[in-house]
């Protein structure tokens, strides 16, 4: 019996090679990950519904549950990297993470260092405030007044929308994603300008806090994974994406997470 088990481990790496040699590209992620047993995604922890970091370093939310799919489709262990917005791109490059996953915007500059997934959805800068101020603050003018103050979590699109507009209002950075809307609420800032999708969720999470117009917000990006520059890896994770959305799972899992 012993002679069919090199033909037996050659038709279980078929599918893997198959699939490499379809893309014409080697992989040095898959071939990582078929090494390691492991798939490593990083996460920042600090935006819902994406991902937030509970007690003893367990991460819950919308991209925690992809990631484990993830995992799950490539058979391999599920390993969370915490990873920052200030350091997301420089954690990237040195190779801590196979895939960035938690609600990352699609910019010209991360495209120039790294590739992304098929588009995971559409979103854009929105304002989120006080309810009982919140029709001062429906537009950029609104907000961008002296005696205003604007508060933003550093390293990312957030502050690269507040400071290219806002040159009036006192902008104050937060380090601290996960705490930043109760400085709204505590009246130690006015307004955070950030994606429409969590201006929804802080809405919900805090009964004085509105999103002012997440329908219509100041800009329009998309979201998408972040990847190594690997053309096979993206290839996977693309057709990973495709097969979610056609067994309907992506869909279950945003009912599940966004409203």
């Amino acid at each position: 019996m012993r002679r069919f088990l090199p033909a037996l481990f050659l038709i279980l790496l078929l599918p893997l090679a198959a699939f490499l040699a379809a893309c014409g590209e080697e992989s040095p992620v898959l071939e990582r990950i078929e090494a390691t047993g492991e798939v490593r995604v990083g996460l920042t922890g600090d935006y819902k519904p994406f991902s937030w970091e509970e007690p003893e370093g367990h991460f819950d939310g919308l991209d925690a549950d992809m990631a484990a799919a993830l995992a799950d489709e490539l058979g391999v262990r599920l390993v969370i990297v915490r990873t920052s917005w200030p350091a997301l791109m420089e954690d990237l490059a040195a190779g801590k993470y196979d895939i960035g996953m938690g609600g990352i915007s699609v910019t010209e500059e991360r495209k120039e260092h790294a590739l992304f997934s098929t588009p995971l959805l559409t979103d854009g800068k929105a304002p989120v405030a006080r309810c009982e101020d919140a029709a001062r603050f429906r537009t950029l003018d609104g907000i961008d007044r002296e005696g205003v103050t604007v508060i933003v979590n550093p390293g990312g699109t957030n502050e690269k929308f507040a400071r290219a507009n806002i040159h009036k209002a006192t902008l104050v950075l937060h380090t601290d994603n996960a705490t930043i809307f109760e400085e709204i609420a505590a009246g130690r800032a006015d307004v955070m300008i950030t994606d429409a999708i969590e201006t929804r969720i802080v809405a919900r999470d805090y009964p004085t806090l509105c999103a002012t117009n997440p329908d219509n917000p100041f800009t329009q990006s998309q979201k998408a994974y972040l990847l190594p520059k690997d053309v096979a890896w993206k290839a996977r994770v693309d057709e990973w994406l495709a097969e979610m959305g056609a067994s309907g799972e992506k869909e279950a899992l945003f009912a599940k997470w966004v409203e």
